[in-house]
């Protein structure tokens, strides 16, 4: 472990939560059997991965999946939310997620295609850079370095279960504000949102909503990034007004009409993908950018969002 990095870490988040979360990284990294909501993780599994894509092939689905994989699409979705103040009436947020940079190429040159042209005022990023769950991380850095010359700012992020804490530096340095159990507020016309990110909450459960929430004062709007959409009642009942995450790939490999085969996580199938409401509380799960475990979609294509915030 790079020293220079783990002092940077200490002095931006503090010696407990960096020793927490690197020492969970050391003690699950390379795990079959992870510390995760689900117990069997099959992303850890690689012998699996060959099977899966031996599989695809044998079927005579796999390069179409590979193309249906580069073939991004741009959502939109309003959000209308009572409260929002009148100077952020039609303020759009671009959500990027599940990129999983290292292994999708492909992809990650149709993604700076498509961002170039977005019109949006905040750029969000819920997750999973990488696309192993452990190792190097010098080629994710690297490749999201060329997708953040093309993202207007400011631009926010959260961490995945892909994703290890010693990135966080690497990603400041080029722009990305990375929001870790954290808020920022965003001003305009002397009125205020407020942007929180919480840290991993699938794999490392190093979540801590309170403290994300810390600074946002009673009623004013708050929206949430995580990288699981898996904390929703925790969110809800914390009074967020919009959960915005992935994790799920929407299925990624689906039956036919986008029915997932599995979706890695506990949660009901109505909050897999796309926009949903949990009591009071508007959410959304991205389908994600990129592909994991092998670069294919069936059924289920990949995806950027323009979520935009309307009064009502």
């Amino acid at each position: 472990m790079n020293s220079d990095i783990f002092k940077k870490l200490e002095l931006r988040l503090g010696r407990l939560h960096a020793r927490q979360r690197l020492g969970m990284e050391m003690d699950d990294e390379a795990r079959v059997f992870g510390g995760g909501l689900n117990f069997f993780h099959i992303e850890n599994w690689y012998s699996v991965h060959s099977v899966i894509r031996n599989t695809l092939k044998l079927t005579g689905l796999y390069w179409r999946g590979r193309r249906n994989a580069e073939r991004i699409e741009v959502r939109r979705n309003p959000i209308l939310l009572p409260r929002l103040p009148a100077p952020f009436d039609g303020y759009t947020i671009l959500h990027i997620s599940d990129m999983h940079v290292d292994m999708n190429q492909g992809a990650m040159a149709r993604l700076m295609e498509l961002v170039a042209d977005l019109d949006y005022d905040a750029c969000v990023l819920t997750g999973d850079f990488r696309a192993k769950t452990f190792g190097p991380f010098d080629a994710t850095l690297e490749g999201l370095a060329r997708v953040r010359t093309r993202l207007k700012d400011p631009v926010y992020g959260v961490l995945g279960n892909h994703d290890t804490i010693l990135m966080v530096p690497g990603m400041e340095e080029i722009g990305i504000r990375m929001l870790l159990n954290e808020s920022e507020t965003i001003e305009r016309s002397g009125e205020c949102i407020h942007m929180a990110g919480i840290d991993d909450a699938h794999y490392f459960r190093a979540d801590n909503m309170e403290k994300a929430a810390a600074r946002i004062p009673p009623r004013e709007v708050s929206i949430l990034l995580s990288h699981t959409p898996e904390i929703y009642r925790q969110a809800a009942h914390a009074e967020f007004d919009v959960l915005l995450s992935g994790h799920t790939h929407g299925g990624q490999i689906c039956l036919p009409g986008s029915i997932p085969i599995t979706l890695d996580a506990a949660l009901p199938r109505r909050l897999g993908s796309g926009p949903w409401r949990y009591g009071d509380m508007r959410g959304y799960t991205s389908a994600g950018a990129g592909s994991c475990i092998v670069p294919v979609r069936l059924n289920c294509p990949p995806e950027i969002t323009l979520h935009r915030l309307e009064r009502p």
